[in-house]
């Protein structure tokens, strides 16, 4: 029976067995006292067998897990289990999850009394996007006896894919709507002047600015009226994700594209829910996919999508065709949030040219990453003198990160130098900021 175990209690006792047979050899009694226990050992394994293996469906257990696993964040997976015995049994479960995590210990071991059920929860970190698949719920169960295991398979394979962080999406959207965003790190940036477009005119309540009085509505009315405004809609707002070599960079068990692809995902939402319109283009070495700016209700829905089944071979980035493309393709004034990496003063040197065209014509934001495990080199004390050198080197990096964000302001092209667990929301700060002083 390939579902029929023996316990680990059942090797000691019978191992203990044969060491009275052994003993039995020399002592006439103890020869005597070993076969009772064999046949007793007999019984109770027949026994355990019997009502371990007479029912046909005695559990039933099955995996809930989400339509999509977000990547980079931690989801939850539940195992639910039903024991239809008529006595408490001892259950280990062994989950086959998918061969990406690496892991071949998710087991769990509990007791569950005789029709009663329970849930089991853990969490699964995707760190690459792609179709993930699990295997069977390989439930083993023994009885009061415990001297025999039966094992039972549920579910099988299933595929589930992994997405672009939308968990990431939806925190940020709860808190928005709870007014709750600086506790994420969104700042509350003050609007420079009126460069936005008029909304309606409405009674004067205090705290309201008082620049902003319609002297004749409000003769007209009787009361203190004042003017309101909003943001101006249906501006394009592209996100801009480089796939080269440079992106392959790990942090967190995760490159920075898969970072960018997260980010991105995330500030298409703000823009959308700002009104504006959000577009998606990837390139490495050519032009990848292009999801033309938009606010359709299936927007997010398509840059979900894109974003899913993006692929790379990490290649040179060819900044030249980029720049071609949004020159030919782009006609109206729009906002680019590039997001690439830029480590020497050289290699932005190689680009610049195409960056300066680019943000004539539109407002360009080019995003890249600091280097954590160089900034946690430089904090902690050198040691000795490959130590001074390591740090040196580290310090010299650092410098010319700093130095890339001062030659892109030189040429009025934006920048965010920023660590990759902060990416969200400086990026998101950023277009909040330019959007309240009316650059965009």
């Amino acid at each position: 029976m390939k579902s029929l175990y023996f316990s680990r209690y059942f090797y000691w006792i019978a191992g203990g067995l044969v060491f009275l047979f052994m003993t039995g050899y020399v002592f006439e009694e103890i020869f005597l006292s070993a076969r009772i226990v064999f046949f007793i050992l007999l019984a109770l394994t027949i026994a355990d067998i019997f009502i371990l293996f007479l029912p046909q469906k005695p559990i039933y257990s099955i995996r809930f897990t989400p339509d999509r696993l977000s990547n980079g964040d931690e989801n939850e997976i539940r195992i639910y289990l039903e024991n239809k015995y008529s006595f408490q049994i001892g259950v280990e479960v062994i989950d086959e999850i998918p061969a990406q995590f690496q892991k071949r210990d998710i087991s769990f071991q509990f007791s569950v009394h005789p029709g009663q059920n329970n849930i089991i929860k853990y969490y699964l970190r995707p760190v690459k996007r792609g179709e993930y698949t699990f295997g069977s719920i390989n439930t083993i169960v023994n009885s009061p006896i415990r001297l025999v295991r039966r094992r039972f398979r549920f579910e099988g394979d299933k595929m589930v894919p992994v997405y672009p962080s939308y968990l990431d999406l939806h925190k940020f959207e709860i808190m928005a709507i709870s007014q709750r965003l600086t506790e994420l790190g969104i700042k509350k940036v003050r609007r420079l002047g009126h460069n936005m477009e008029f909304e309606q005119i409405k009674e004067y309540v205090p705290g309201d600015d008082y620049r902003t009085i319609n002297w004749k509505a409000t003769a007209r009315k009787g009361d203190l009226m004042v003017n309101t405004y909003q943001d101006e809609k249906s501006q394009q707002v592209y996100c801009i994700i480089d796939k080269g070599r440079s992106m392959r960079m790990p942090f967190d068990g995760m490159t920075l594209l898969d970072h960018s692809i997260n980010a991105s995902l995330v500030l298409s939402n703000v823009a959308l829910k700002k009104d504006d319109k959000a577009g998606i283009i990837t390139f490495q070495h050519k032009i990848g996919n292009v999801l033309p700016a938009s606010k359709r209700n299936q927007q997010m829905s398509l840059i979900q999508d894109l974003l899913y089944n993006q692929k790379t071979a990490f290649k040179e980035s060819d900044f030249s065709r980029l720049f071609r493309f949004v020159h030919n393709k782009i006609t109206q004034r729009s906002l680019l949030l590039l997001f690439s990496n830029f480590e020497t003063v050289s290699g932005l040197e190689r680009q610049l040219t195409h960056l300066r065209k680019m943000a004539k014509s539109h407002v360009l934001v080019v995003i890249f990453f600091k280097n954590t495990q160089l900034n946690e080199l430089v904090e902690n004390p050198a040691g000795n003198l490959r130590g001074i050198y390591h740090k040196a080197i580290a310090e010299k990096y650092i410098v010319e990160k700093k130095t890339i964000q001062k030659m892109l302001g030189s040429f009025g092209i934006y920048s965010i130098l920023t660590a990759p667990e902060n990416l969200n929301v400086d990026t998101i700060n950023k277009y909040l900021e330019l959007k309240a002083r009316g650059i965009i």
